[in-house]
């Protein structure tokens, strides 16, 4: 006889997507779409967990936390540890001096990169909401890193706003950038491109990886990639999984800028 408790378990883990933590995400697509954030508080309870759980100073600690609260408490919408390891490596290879993010959300990501670019390397972190930057900054303190990695409150796409600001307090200029990680809002994904493309801050070997091409979906930034590949761009696309779960397949893009 089949133990149904049991088999409840199983299919919650095989299908993640019934978790109620998933569908209330689902449900806060209003305020994750004003806010940034789902609107039940999670994004504040895994600071706490963070603080809680996590030894001070030691990134990977961190990060064993915050997985572990995505992927046993609410989900979030951070890169995770299986796509976290593409965003790994890629930094790896490029050796970077000065990186971009675009999407802190809750510092996952930027916990990451901090951990793996060079000591001398410096991140930062352009984040819409200005309470996703506030735990953001608080989890990369946490994780030891608030003196390399720098959380701004802006956008790309504001009207110059938040670009002025990175050429000014950030040394951001023709040629600086030497790495780029996308993970925003994904209509934004190929205009902000091309506005740092615009403003010349990146220079030939600029790596750029762009998370969720696939789900939710940057199709525009896709097609582009693909129309350019071989003449300003060299693409690999990874074929991964949606966050912390292995049935819904997804892309993350890897492209060198060519010039």
């Amino acid at each position: 006889m089949t133990n149904q408790s049991g088999l409840g378990a199983m299919v919650r883990d095989r299908l993640p997507f019934l978790r109620w933590s998933i569908i209330r995400m689902g449900l806060g697509i209003g305020s994750l779409l004003r806010t940034g954030q789902v609107g039940d508080g999670r994004e504040r309870a895994l600071l706490a967990h963070v603080r809680a759980t996590a030894t001070a100073g030691d990134p990977d600690s961190v990060l064993a936390a915050i997985d572990d609260f995505a992927r046993n408490r609410s989900l979030l919408m951070n890169v995770g540890d299986e796509k976290g390891l593409i965003l790994d490596n890629a930094i790896k290879r490029a050796e970077p001096t000065l990186l971009l993010e675009l999407g802190a959300y809750c510092g996952y990501s930027a916990v990451r990169t901090g951990r793996v670019m060079p000591s001398t390397a410096q991140l930062v972190t352009v984040e819409a909401s200005p309470d996703n930057a506030e735990i953001a900054r608080a989890v990369i303190e946490h994780a030891g890193l608030a003196d390399r990695v720098t959380v701004v409150v802006g956008k790309i796409g504001d009207g110059g706003a938040t670009m002025r600001h990175l050429a000014i307090e950030h040394d951001f200029g023709p040629g600086a950038l030497d790495f780029v990680f996308i993970d925003h809002l994904k209509t934004a994904y190929l205009p902000d491109l091309k506005a740092i493309m615009s403003a010349s801050w990146l220079h030939p070997g600029t790596i750029v990886v762009a998370d969720n091409v696939r789900i939710p979906g940057a199709p525009g930034y896709r097609r582009y990639m693909r129309e350019h590949e071989g003449s300003r761009w060299r693409t690999t696309e990874h074929k991964t999984h949606l966050e912390y779960q292995s049935l819904v397949a997804d892309l993350v893009l890897e492209s060198e800028f060519l010039g």
